[in-house]
């Protein structure tokens, strides 16, 4: 006899089980929800570890999506504003947002490679990871002053950093332990401009033999990369993955 889950519609290959999926049926369009815990997993997909509190749905996730919020003033005045954030699970809903703080002073003068301290807060407003960027360089002539962060989770305890690595030829980034111990290893393409497409950078081990996912720079369109600077990007890792490491990837998005 046919199973009868068999002409159930699946939702971009997520686990039915996660808290907050909506049914289909009655809610089609998922997109621009907040997700709030509701349903419980089944016991046997439950962590059996300790995670870091805040992050326990992260546990379950395979695709996790960025998106900044464009902001109206700054796109007339043509000013850098303090960045703000959606993180969304595959379904569109949110369950994390991102608020940056840095002084002005440092938006104007200092761009993209200025200092900053982005606030991740959950639905429920509890800060549940702290990412610190300090001021540094991204120029092939200062090899030891090279782009990093650190991630804190929850805040005030380091579990984590994102260091940028010297390459003539292709922006290569490690994940590193709270011990700066390198675990993982970001390679992105020589050209990130992303002009009329998606731009990949592969999380790989760190003798790149293997690649365990990637976090992609979607393409926001022409109208969007001419008069904004908003970027949005997808992070495909395995659902298994420590959630640690998949905040550390999160931390990764902003320094790219």
């Amino acid at each position: 006899m046919a199973s009868k889950d068999a002409h159930t519609p699946k939702s971009r290959g997520l686990p039915r089980f996660l808290p907050g999926a909506p049914d289909t049926e009655q809610n089609p369009n998922p997109g621009n929800q907040e997700w709030r815990p509701g349903l419980t997993p089944p016991s046997s997909f439950l962590p059996t570890v300790c995670l870091p509190p805040g992050l326990e749905y992260l546990s379950q996730l395979d695709l996790i999506i960025i998106h900044q919020q464009v902001e109206l003033l700054g796109m007339i005045l043509g000013t850098e504003t303090s960045n703000k954030y959606e993180i969304k699970n595959g379904l569109g809903q949110r369950i994390y947002f991102a608020v940056e703080e840095s002084i002005c002073f440092n938006r104007t003068f200092c761009s993209t490679l200025r200092s900053c301290t982005l606030r991740i807060t959950d639905n429920s407003g509890r800060e549940v990871i702290t990412v610190n960027r300090p001021l540094r360089c991204n120029s092939c002539w200062c090899p030891c002053y090279l782009q990093e962060l650190e991630i804190q989770v929850p805040p005030g305890t380091v579990v984590g950093y994102v260091a940028q690595k010297w390459d003539p030829f292709q922006p290569k980034f490690t994940i590193q332990n709270a011990n700066k111990e390198d675990i993982l290893k970001i390679v992105g393409p020589c050209a990130t401009c992303g002009c009329f497409g998606d731009v990949d950078f592969e999380v790989k081990t760190m003798n790149e033999k293997l690649t365990i996912g990637k976090i992609s720079k979607y393409w926001s369109g022409f109208v969007n990369d001419v008069f904004t600077n908003a970027d949005n990007f997808g992070i495909h890792v395995p659902a298994d993955l420590d959630v640690t490491v998949k905040a550390a990837m999160i931390g990764a998005c902003f320094l790219f």
